[in-house]
């Protein structure tokens, strides 16, 4: 799934226990030097920290996040988390 600051890719563990919820980051360096990609991480990994409370289900999710993370309002940038994380966990079902 995909949105205009990252895509996200998601797999729901069938028949592990279930643990909740994993995240993985990913920055690409095409996205800048180690202070932007760095900077990217930090806002996404903030805005999961928020946003991931509300999602139970056994499923890994790795964000891949695009530039425009830097520079978006973070406000924003947590809407857009929790709505493709709605819209994986509604596919998941």
């Amino acid at each position: 799934m995909t949105s205009p600051s990252f895509a996200m890719f998601f797999l729901r563990r069938d028949g592990e226990p279930a643990v909740g919820v994993r995240v993985g980051l990913t920055t690409p360096r095409a996205a800048g030097n180690s202070v932007v990609r760095n900077r990217l991480k930090r806002r996404m990994r903030e805005a999961l920290r928020l946003t991931l409370p509300a999602f139970h289900q056994p499923v890994d999710y790795v964000f891949h996040p695009r530039r425009p993370v830097a520079d978006i309002a973070f406000p924003q940038l947590c809407a857009e988390v929790e709505r493709i994380l709605r819209r994986a966990e509604a596919a998941t079902r």
